[in-house]
């Protein structure tokens, strides 16, 4: 596993970053939103278009959102960037993470000096429940969707059991709510730039108990750009690069049922463990996270699986600070997929998109005093899927 990596030398800097706005975009189209973020990035880099070698996209589904596929010529075609290479990719709600690995080790290996990246999705197009059949075919259709089982069903199967094994409360995963959307009202391309009260949260409507409404991330459109290119030319356009210092991807069983412990992702752990490794760092050195919070619980176990808590302490750590802005460990200074929202494709890019703000000291009201160092962790269906990159400053 990864052996691949170990042949590639070059290392890689981030020298741009863009995004649109996130949430029902009803004035806009799957093209106005990519161009939009797309823009924003190359115009941060201060590269110009003939200067990109390669565009690589990330999306879900666009085909059955907005019945456009083929996203990758479409990128490059609109963003007037000629005859270059362009790549789409799916992996499900990791799409964007999978985007970013793709053009990191694309210019890794030597392939491309400079690439944009971008991720994107148009979610609000069809009424919710295409949406929800959409996303459900993420999961092992054949074995869950086909029988119904939602992932706000799936999800709380983890929740339910993670509670029966270790005592989580159903006020701790509220408090997981609380906490992203306070951070997004800081966050001016977030979906929901509104505080959430305790109460609120508790009272919200059941989806599948435990898991209610405002446990999970909302039907969202967005796109979020980056530019990547070789370290060595880094500073040709940019004084302030950022160094993608760790990246790796693990998998798991699509379906639930097929793993030894449903409370714990497999392949975020492996993942995890892998990008620490090739960064040479602990998960101590990490000064701010951005973890797939596509619902509460998924935020919980994501902090015990990468190594911040011990298992079973993930509801302890929300409910103690630790992972505040200014607490320990920082989780989701964006709002994360709950608040910022969750464009399915955009995600994993939104991501980055957050830790390199952070990292250059550009988050403003909601920056990780001295981060120097950054994880983000996206996750495609219940876990099936983990990428994790580690930025440096």
């Amino acid at each position: 596993m990864f052996q691949g990596m170990a042949q590639m030398s070059r290392d890689v800097a981030i020298i741009g970053v863009g995004m649109s706005k996130f949430g029902e975009l009803w004035d806009k189209n799957l093209r106005d939103i990519t161009l939009e973020a797309g823009m924003y990035a190359i115009f941060d880099s201060g590269v110009r278009g003939a200067d990109i070698d390669a565009v690589c996209i990330g999306n879900m589904s666009a085909g059955r959102f907005t019945g456009q596929e083929h996203l990758g010529a479409l990128a490059a075609d609109m963003g007037g960037l000629g005859h270059i290479p362009a790549y789409s990719v799916e992996a499900a709600c990791a799409s964007g993470g999978a985007a970013v690995r793709q053009a990191y080790m694309a210019i890794k290996s030597g392939e491309h000096d400079v690439m944009l990246v971008l991720g994107c999705e148009k979610m609000s197009d069809v009424n919710q429940s295409q949406a929800m059949y959409t996303v459900s075919v993420a999961s092992d259709w054949e074995w869950e969707g086909m029988f119904g089982a939602t992932f706000p069903a799936l999800y709380a199967f983890i929740a339910r059991r993670h509670m029966l094994e270790y005592g989580t409360t159903e006020e701790q995963l509220a408090m997981v709510a609380v906490k992203n959307h306070k951070n997004a009202v800081e966050n001016p391309w977030a979906q929901f730039r509104r505080a959430l009260p305790l109460e609120v949260v508790m009272n919200s409507g059941l989806i599948a108990d435990p898991i209610r409404v405002l446990h999970a991330s909302p039907v969202s459109d967005g796109a979020a750009g980056l530019v990547l290119c070789s370290a060595d030319r880094a500073k040709e356009f940019t004084d302030t690069p950022v160094y993608i210092e760790a990246s790796a991807q693990a998998s798991d069983t699509l379906a639930l049922h097929d793993r030894e412990d449903i409370t714990r992702m497999d392949a975020a752990v492996i993942s995890a463990r892998e990008a620490l490794k090739q960064a040479g760092v602990s998960i101590k050195d990490i000064d701010v996270f951005e973890l797939h919070d596509s619902f509460t619980i998924s935020e919980i176990v994501l902090t015990e699986d990468v190594g911040i808590v011990e298992k079973g302490q993930g509801g302890k750590a929300v409910e103690e600070g630790l992972t505040e802005i200014d607490g320990k460990f920082p989780v989701n200074t964006s709002g994360g997929l709950k608040a910022r929202g969750h464009p399915i494709g955009a995600t994993g890019v939104a991501q980055i998109v957050e830790l390199v703000l952070q990292l250059r000291g550009d988050a403003e009201k909601r920056q990780v005093d001295g981060a120097e160092k950054g994880m983000a962790v996206n996750i495609g269906g219940t876990g099936a899927t983990s990428i994790v990159h580690i930025l440096g400053r």
